[in-house]
């Protein structure tokens, strides 16, 4: 029904970026919740960030407030993460999701998710 693939992960150094993607194909609808989390080895998987349907809501997890930026093309049901000032600590695999109703940081309100693309921040 919907497939999400993220791209644009990568091996980076500390205080680096990368720009992630997400790309939606089959049945999407661009009022849809779009979200970033994010799993690290031995670490359950956490809540990165999330933007309305609209794009006029916004939320971020506090470890990564100031640092990065999500974004949507409405129409295209693409989503983009733009991560500054990375740290080894964000080393992770990266999902993105979606779901139907209202932003939440909540996973398991998410109805679909990606494969995940690697981040990986050396120090």
């Amino acid at each position: 029904q919907v497939q999400l693939v993220e791209s644009g992960g990568g091996l980076v150094q500390a205080g680096g970026s990368l720009r992630l993607s997400c790309a939606a194909s089959g049945r999407t609808f661009s009022s849809y919740t779009m979200g970033w989390f994010r799993q690290a080895p031995g670490k359950e998987r956490e809540f990165v960030a999330a933007i309305s349907g609209s794009g006029a809501i916004i939320y971020y997890a506090d470890s990564v407030k100031g640092r990065f930026s999500i974004s949507r093309d409405k129409a295209k049901t693409t989503v983009y993460l733009q991560m500054n000032s990375l740290k080894p600590e964000d080393t992770a695999l990266y999902y993105c999701a979606a779901r139907t109703l209202g932003i939440t940081i909540l996973q398991t309100e998410y109805n679909y998710w990606g494969q995940g693309t690697q981040v990986t921040v050396s120090s």
